[in-house]
């Protein structure tokens, strides 16, 4: 953490809002979001009994807990998508039986017959705990293709955090976020070289930047109108940026 060369009463250090805003970005995890009145289930509750506790709590997966409060499996929608009682048991092609071995179809025939959440329930479950930063669940979320992750303390679940929550981070950001102190024309042309150097898109000899009276201007040639939206994005969200000029013309090299 950056301090500047000054102390408060008693001789805490200062922060100015730049650090502070940092700060607070760097602090939320999934402690902060996560949903703490978890519905959960057994491994012996029947399958008739998750079906109705989705329903009832309209939610799209329930957490399997033992006795002790350890996570040991999730029941999700999926799970209960091809059953016995719909008469929508997976029916794979004969070509797929040739290659698919007697265990894929025993664990086809569990996840439509199975009677209890320990038969369907999807064991391997990825989890997270309470100090895990929200941008590490939003990767996770995203690369596992996953609607929600418990969070642990302990080995016990202590939370869920699911991408409606990550929604609703958003907008507790946008409504709590530290004030930032007033910015000089220099600080922000700093900060925003500063962006386009670290975003690989956005640095190019083709365009030029001027800051004036918390106005940027944006000169000079974009390859696309993808990079074109991504400069002004990134422009508007330098701090104490009041309005962006897009002076930008949109040519790629294919057209020299």
């Amino acid at each position: 953490m950056i301090m500047i060369n000054a102390e408060g009463a008693g001789g805490a250090p200062i922060e100015n809002n730049d650090v502070k805003l940092k700060r607070w970005r760097k602090a939320m995890n999934a402690a902060d979001i996560m949903t703490r009145d978890v519905v959960t289930v057994h491994p012996d509750t029947s399958v008739k009994e998750i079906a109705e506790t989705l329903a009832t709590n309209a939610i799209s997966a329930v957490p399997v807990v033992d006795r002790e409060g350890h996570l040991v499996g999730i029941v999700s929608e999926g799970d209960l998508l091809h059953r016995r009682e719909t008469a929508t048991e997976r029916r794979r092609s004969w070509w797929l039986l040739l290659f698919a071995g007697n265990d894929i179809l025993a664990q086809d025939y569990v996840k439509s017959h199975g009677q209890k959440a320990s038969d369907v329930m999807t064991r391997h479950v990825l989890s997270v705990d309470e100090t895990t930063p929200l941008e590490n669940i939003a990767s996770l979320l995203d690369k596992a293709g996953i609607k929600r992750v418990p969070v642990l303390a302990g080995g016990r679940l202590a939370g869920i955090v699911s991408r409606a929550d990550l929604v609703q981070a958003l907008v507790r950001a946008k409504r709590d976020e530290p004030g930032r102190g007033a910015r000089s024309d220099h600080e922000i042309q700093m900060d925003l070289d500063a962006q386009m150097k670290r975003e690989p898109w956005a640095h190019s000899l083709c365009i030029v930047t001027a800051v004036r009276d918390g106005t940027v201007e944006l000169l000079g040639r974009a390859v696309s109108e993808d990079q074109r939206r991504g400069l002004i994005v990134l422009a508007k969200n330098i701090a104490g940026v009041k309005h962006v000029e897009d002076r930008l013309l949109v040519r790629s090299y294919a057209e020299d």
